[in-house]
């Protein structure tokens, strides 16, 4: 896009360039074949030099000079109706002297098309003709032919210069429209991208909170729990010292209490941030969550990544991430399925994960109402849509008992760079 704009850009200045010099360069030209034509008198030749000069002078002066730079852009309908007033009437004195000096008189048709509105531009095209048709040769003979043929002639140039000039002027208008729109476009896809920077920003801000909410509601349900456990089992192993077989009981509940809150422990920094995702991609590491999670049960998950994968913002890779850990867990859990596939997907502003399976499929409606039921779905569904909801993005699901489970993550695109 950036390579067509600048060629789009380097075409514009080179056409403005050539436009802003094209009356300077018919003026040259008519003035070179009027010397090869017959070279003229001294004086005469002196006079037509000077009227060229003076031309030029005009042009510089009241065209090229007010515009800042040689450009196609008109600097006002009464300044151009001056700067064409004197081009006619300084092609008609050079006409006056030389025929050739039409091709140089031609430039008012050619600049009338782009400097002046619609009926500006018809009234300078006619003003040409009428200059084109009548200096050369003078007024036509008072003969109805004649005239006829006479008005004919400045009629048709009006009317096909003039209607070239109403094409020309809706192409630019259709062309200015679509520079801006795209020019908004841009704007907005800026715009957006940090809008969206700044709400993962704002919901990360959002999700401490939530993390250390979590984070103290898991102590107290299982560690606290777990090490008060472990402390009434090492007490009554204390009053049952003199019975060996109690007193190993006791110890035996302590151990396993102490292991279970160890994985406890483990479980809720795993919840953190995924290390899985210091060192690698997300491709890479949800392969590597596909290959551990395959090795461990069945069925064997099928992994693939589609479109080209570009890093995303840390809170965008962790959220799909875990989109997929619990995915996966539901899966091991519930679905009883033959065939499970992950698909990740790299689109223009969004990215995609899709999680398939074969199972027995479940309720999604059901499911939601008996979120946090033991042995429900739903749970797992609702952090989906919490942590999905956090980084603006959305959580699809289809599935039906019997027919297995279809869910779709989605996330926008914004590259690690645009993150705050």
């Amino acid at each position: 896009m950036s390579a067509s704009k600048d060629d789009g850009g380097r075409w514009e200045r080179h056409s403005d360039i050539l436009f802003g010099g094209l009356p300077y360069l018919l003026l040259f030209l008519s003035t070179a074949l009027s010397l090869v034509h017959g070279p003229p008198p001294a004086r005469r030749l002196l006079t037509t030099l000077g009227l060229a000069a003076v031309a030029a002078a005009w042009i510089l002066g009241t065209y090229t000079l007010p515009t800042g730079r040689r450009s196609r852009q008109p600097y006002g309908t009464v300044r151009t109706a001056v700067y064409f007033a004197g081009l006619l009437a300084l092609s008609a004195a050079l006409m006056a002297r030389d025929q050739v000096f039409t091709i140089f008189a031609a430039t008012g048709f050619l600049q009338a098309l782009v400097l002046l509105p619609t009926l500006w531009a018809l009234v300078s095209v006619a003003a040409t003709s009428f200059v084109v048709n009548t200096v050369p040769d003078g007024f036509p003979r008072a003969t109805t032919g004649a005239v006829v043929g006479y008005l004919a002639a400045i009629v048709f140039q009006t009317v096909v210069i003039g209607w070239i000039n109403l094409l020309s002027s809706r192409l630019n208008e259709q062309h200015q429209r679509r520079k801006r729109t795209v020019a908004e476009l841009r704007s907005a896809l800026a715009e957006n991208a940090g809008l969206h920077a700044q709400l993962i920003t704002q919901a990360r801000e959002a999700g401490v909170l939530d993390e250390r909410q979590r984070m103290a509601g898991e102590i107290h349900d299982t560690l606290a729990q777990g090490l008060a456990g472990i402390i009434r089992q090492l007490e009554a192993a204390e009053h049952a010292e003199g019975d060996r077989e109690v007193w190993r009981r006791h110890l035996g509940a302590a151990k396993d209490l102490a292991r279970d809150s160890l994985a406890e422990a483990r479980r809720s920094v795993q919840a953190l941030r995924p290390e899985q995702l210091e060192s690698r991609t997300l491709p890479d590491a949800l392969e590597s969550l596909v290959e551990s999670w395959s090795q461990e049960r069945e069925p064997k998950v099928a992994f693939a990544t589609t479109g080209t994968a570009i890093p995303l913002h840390a809170e965008l890779e962790a959220t799909l991430y875990r989109v997929a850990q619990e995915a996966l867990t539901n899966i091991a859990k519930h679905a009883r399925a033959s065939k499970v596939g992950i698909t990740l997907t790299y689109m223009e502003d969004v990215v995609v994960l899709d999680v398939l399976d074969d199972g027995v499929g479940f309720d999604p409606t059901a499911a939601a109402a008996e979120a946090g039921t033991s042995g429900g779905h739903g749970l797992g569904l609702v952090a989906m849509r919490r942590r999905l909801g956090r980084v603006a993005g959305t959580l699809d699901i289809e599935s039906a008992r019997g027919e297995g489970t279809a869910i779709s993550a989605a996330v926008p695109v914004i590259p690690q760079e645009a993150g705050v």
